[in-house]
């Protein structure tokens, strides 16, 4: 008999705005292929119209909600879940904490939750202090009320042990193995620097902005992201490009091949994320074969172990790092092939989407 499971808590399928989207379009059509009724709940305007990557066996539907800073993750999830509570399917895989406030609602119609808690929220810098507030109270009633609980990292796990007394599945992301790709127009492989990025404060932005003035007099630099609501950044690095000619902004890439050519051929990457666990973002610059240069945290080193060049959020060190990676042919050998290997031994789609699936299946046999 066919099984039944709603995803919730990202902008839709397929969507590429950060690293839950990424996941569920790997996830989706897995599970669809494995025999799943897939339901994604998402947002207006949350997909690219005509995607041609999208699997039209995956049921997509949006939600009302309010689409602001402060509150758009709260309203969707709501929403999303009351539809949930409707259609009544066999499990809910929910994406995000602040979705806590809402395991009630499915609980008391007997749906089993699955629940990705993601990275410690209540600790990003973009958030005010009621922002943290809410995130830390919906973790609380997550570790409370979910019935099964994901930590995409080994640090994260730990840290809900410790501090929530809970228990959680280790499951990371996963990266794609692209095949040689075209080089992206206007740049010479191995000669740029390159950053992809969410534009916040806690992913090193503004440090690598500034490093990218003395990058920049003699290598070029990519920058790849956006801030997604206004925010000074943006404006940062339009004066920068204004008067630095080496340094290309492409705003966000939803293109992968584009996105992949970049990282295949850059000279260096760098990887500032300073809060959450495995990110999706750098698990794919590995599985390209990116040289890269991250920002010394317990995370970065997990997931990276020997194969990028460890530095602290300093524009200074940032600079130094990245030019000695991008001035050193042997270096810049030893990180790409360290970083591709232990990609494939830890961080695939495939074993990635089995283990979901695992859970998923067991969450439907246990309730």
């Amino acid at each position: 008999m066919t099984k039944s499971v709603a995803i919730i808590g990202t902008r839709g399928y397929p969507s590429y705005y950060g690293g839950f989207e990424t996941a569920v379009r790997k996830l989706a059509p897995y599970l669809v292929s494995l025999g799943w009724d897939v339901t994604v709940y998402g947002r207006p305007n949350g997909v690219r119209a005509n995607d041609a990557s999208r699997d039209t066996r995956v049921t997509n539907v949006n939600t009302a909600g309010i689409e602001t800073k402060q509150l758009s993750t709260l309203s969707f999830g709501l929403m999303s879940c009351l539809a949930a509570w409707k259609a009544k399917p066999d499990v809910v895989l929910i994406m995000n904490v602040a979705n806590g406030f809402w395991l009630p609602i499915l609980k008391a119609r007997g749906i089993p939750t699955v629940i990705n808690v993601d990275g410690m929220e209540w600790e990003r810098a973009k958030w005010g202090k009621a922002a943290k507030k809410m995130f830390l109270l919906g973790a609380k009633l997550t570790a409370r009320l979910g019935d099964v609980l994901i930590a995409d990292s080994i640090e994260i796990q730990r840290r809900w042990k410790d501090e929530f007394r809970r228990d959680l599945e280790f499951i990371p992301y996963g990266g794609d193995v692209p095949e040689i790709l075209p080089v992206p127009e206007g740049v010479i492989p191995g000669t740029y620097a390159l950053l992809v990025a969410r534009f916040v404060p806690e992913n090193s932005v503004h440090e690598f902005v500034d490093a990218s003035r003395q990058i920049g007099k003699t290598h070029d630099v990519i920058l790849v992201g956006s801030a997604g609501y206004a925010d000074p950044i943006e404006a940062k690095i339009k004066s920068l490009i204004a008067t630095e000619p080496r340094v290309k902004w492409l705003g966000h890439v939803s293109d992968d091949v584009l996105l992949h050519g970049l990282w295949q051929n850059a000279g260096v990457y760098f990887h500032g994320h300073s809060v959450g666990g495995t990110n999706p973002a750098l698990v794919q610059a590995m599985a390209c074969g990116t040289p890269t240069v991250a920002r010394d945290t317990v995370y970065n080193r997990e997931v990276l172990g020997k194969g990028a060049v460890f530095v602290p959020p300093e524009p200074t060190r940032i600079a130094e790092a990245c030019l000695t990676v991008l001035t050193d042919n042997d270096k810049r050998r030893e990180l790409a092939a360290t970083a591709f290997a232990r990609s494939r031994e830890h961080y695939s789609w495939e074993s990635v989407c089995d283990k979901y699936a695992a859970l998923l299946r067991k969450s439907v046999r246990s309730s």
